[in-house]
């Protein structure tokens, strides 16, 4: 199922805007996922480094489960992509329309 969005259009004379929504196409949707994919594999192993100096620094003993779970939480706070891709995609189709 593709990703759709809906964005608010501002009608002329009305203080309320119409909700108009926005659909990828399949190919979209898989391109931006694909590229949410590399990007958030890309990220992960950013943050398993950061967990790693972050051990370093406080001179922390960086067992692997360790750096691992602190990894995991950097990642969770950097990789929402996916939908940030997909939103992206979107919004650009929403302003072409326009």
């Amino acid at each position: 199922m593709p990703f759709s969005k809906t964005f608010p259009k501002q009608i002329p004379g009305s203080n309320y805007p119409q909700w108009e929504e926005v659909s990828l196409t399949e190919e979209e949707d898989k391109i931006e996922g694909e590229k949410a994919r590399k990007e958030n594999i890309t990220v992960m192993k950013e943050c398993v480094d950061d967990a790693k100096a972050v051990f370093s620094d406080k001179e922390l003993k960086d067992y692997q489960s360790d750096v691992i779970s602190m990894a995991i939480a950097l990642f969770e706070k950097r990789s929402s992509h996916t939908i940030y891709f997909k939103e992206n995609k979107a919004k650009e189709k929403f302003d072409m329309i326009k």
